[in-house]
């Protein structure tokens, strides 16, 4: 999401400090109103990598959406293209019921996918109308094929109830540095944002309160709930990496640089 340019403090995007001290990459592309692909992330992140490697650059891949680090690391799978059609019909049906007819003709990949997720319970279906195959059958998504770059992978653990604090602070945090101010321009500068941009957590919530639906502790207690319930989600993703260093959350950065640097010069050179 930090791919769009003006939603800044709710995809938690560095700061102008952090980068003038460190380069940054695949910032600010695109405004919020256009549509931003899977694919198109693995191009740009392609180049970079790239010439990074052409001027011995070290670099540091992070975020927070492991399909991302999938398609990246592990390509994407080989599917049919989008029919307009099928998802304009398809995004007009409620997502209990999209759920349901997934379930229907593609069970594991409906266990997999959340009622909330919209973008993904379309995408399902669209590629079983189109093939009469499920999207299950195209994915080999965990057979831990080569990797299309090399790279140590590191992840943050928390305890649950760490986390969920975390997230609750977080969430307010936010809020006091001006992120329903930022959601308000956005509504101004653009009148709504693309289907990608809106899966952005809490921007949906917060156009709801701006648009006079909830108010501003409703949005903020749903944000909090909602990106609970997206933290559980990508860690059951995040688990099923097998290359995955886990590190302890709570232990000081300090700690966890060393550890990471540990590892790092002890990786055998290519």
């Amino acid at each position: 999401m930090q791919v769009y340019r003006g939603m800044d403090i709710g995809t938690a995007k560095p700061s102008a400090a952090e980068r003038a001290a460190v380069p940054h990459h695949l910032l600010d592309l695109v405004p919020p109103d256009e549509t931003f692909t899977v694919a198109r992330f693995v191009e740009l992140a392609d180049r970079v990598i790239a010439s990074a490697a052409e001027r011995r650059v070290p670099l540091i891949a992070t975020g927070g959406t492991p399909m991302y680090y999938k398609a990246l690391f592990d390509g994407l799978f080989d599917g049919p293209g989008a029919d307009p059609a099928v998802r304009t019909r398809l995004g007009g049906i409620p997502n209990e019921v999209l759920a349901r007819q997934l379930s229907e003709v593609d069970p594991a990949a409906a266990a997999r996918i959340h009622v909330n997720d919209q973008k993904r319970l379309i995408r399902a279906l669209e590629v079983y109308e189109l093939t009469g195959q499920p999207i299950s059958s195209f994915q080999t998504e965990w057979s831990d094929p080569k990797p299309r770059h090399r790279a140590l992978w590191f992840g943050l653990q928390w305890e649950r109830e760490a986390l969920n604090r975390r997230i609750n602070s977080r969430a307010k945090s936010m809020l006091a540095s001006g992120w329903l101010e930022e959601a308000r321009r956005l509504r101004a500068d653009y009148g709504f944002l693309s289907m990608t941009a809106a899966e952005a957590t809490g921007y949906g919530h917060l156009m709801k309160h701006l648009a006079g639906h909830w108010g501003l502790e409703e949005s903020l207690e749903q944000i909090k709930i909602d990106t609970r319930q997206l933290a559980r989600r990508q860690m059951k993703w995040f688990r099923r990496f097998p290359r995955v260093h886990w590190l302890a959350g709570d232990l000081s950065i300090e700690e966890n640089t060393e550890a990471v640097l540990r590892l790092v010069f002890s990786e055998p050179r290519p």
